[in-house]
């Protein structure tokens, strides 16, 4: 959500006008993430979020994405979607860029979330995966095992900045996950980014879903150990109660199979991976854009180490 392209409000009130909207009265850029840009728009006396879907995101992916929030809003989970035009459709141009009209969602994120705010997530997250199932369309996961790779062999030795021998040991992790990821897990459509400030909350009940931007078909476990680790407080010392609690939340809607249960391990450090991966990449070659908030590594590599040593516990 940082601001990667800049819009007027003249731009915004030509694009407002296909949704047979008036001129907005207030354009504001949000400047957390690093995907796309977006900006909170009130027009006519409501909010809304104006999506602009940057490089980083395949424009073949978006029909997938608004198709995924509106299968879920659907089906009665809090969820944003996508609004329509006059014509129907839901996608746009705006400066050059794909665009959406989001649904503004009431509630705010809790960025220090307790383990019954974890619980909440876990059991939003499986009503979630039972949501998505009515969804007949596919997307691979772009930032599955063979992306991390990727990641490491563009970064380089300039891993190393994060701890002496960094490069080494996350080549020996990703042959570990390489021989070690599950392949027999049951699959369907998963979040895959559902963190703390993509769950709104409003009075302590759920609110709203967000950022569907990294939805892929994958395993449904996996996306749990996401969760599990999103939830887990980026602090040097770890707790790992709130983990606990969105697995036992999950499970009171969706449970578990022996075989996820048994894959867990592997899919908690690999998720740990992923997000060091991604977070430490942008860190080395920062964006070029306004209102850019980086993220920090580092808690995401100790609980990459963390949930290794117990994988190695595991013959």
């Amino acid at each position: 959500m940082a601001v990667f392209t800049q819009v007027s409000h003249t731009d915004v009130e030509a694009f407002l006008a296909a949704y047979g909207l008036p001129a907005p009265e207030a354009v504001t850029g949000i400047a957390e993430g690093i995907e796309n840009t977006n900006y909170k728009i009130m027009a006519g006396g409501t909010r809304y979020i104006l999506t602009l879907y940057e490089a980083r995101v395949d424009p073949t992916d978006l029909p997938y994405f608004l198709a995924l929030m509106e299968e879920v809003a659907g089906a009665g989970l809090p969820a944003a979607k996508a609004l329509r035009m006059k014509d129907g459709t839901n996608l746009g141009t705006l400066n050059g860029r794909p665009a959406a009209l989001i649904e503004f969602l009431s509630g705010r994120p809790n960025m220090a979330p307790t383990p019954q705010d974890a619980r909440k997530a876990g059991r939003v997250m499986a009503q979630f995966h039972h949501a998505a199932a009515g969804l007949k369309t596919n997307r691979p996961n772009s930032m599955g095992l063979s992306s991390w790779k990727a990641l490491a062999a563009r970064a380089g030795t300039e891993l190393n900045r994060f701890g002496e021998g960094l490069e080494a040991e996350i080549s020996a992790t990703i042959r570990t996950l390489e021989e070690r990821w599950p392949s027999n897990l049951p699959r369907g459509q998963i979040h895959a980014d559902l963190f703390p400030d993509n769950l709104l909350l409003d009075h302590g009940d759920v609110s709203g879903v967000i950022d569907f931007y990294f939805a892929c078909t994958d395993d449904l476990a996996y996306d749990l150990a996401i969760g599990m680790n999103a939830y887990t407080p980026e602090t040097s010392e770890r707790n790992f109660d709130n983990a606990t609690a969105m697995l036992d939340g999950y499970q009171e809607i969706r449970p578990l199979s022996d075989d996820e249960h048994k894959a867990l391990p592997v899919l908690l450090t690999g998720s740990a991976l992923r997000f060091f991966m991604t977070r430490a990449v942008d860190s080395i070659f920062p964006p070029d854009v306004d209102l850019y908030t980086p993220k920090d590594p580092l808690p995401w590599l100790g609980l990459m180490r963390h949930h290794r040593k117990e994988l190695e516990l595991i013959k």
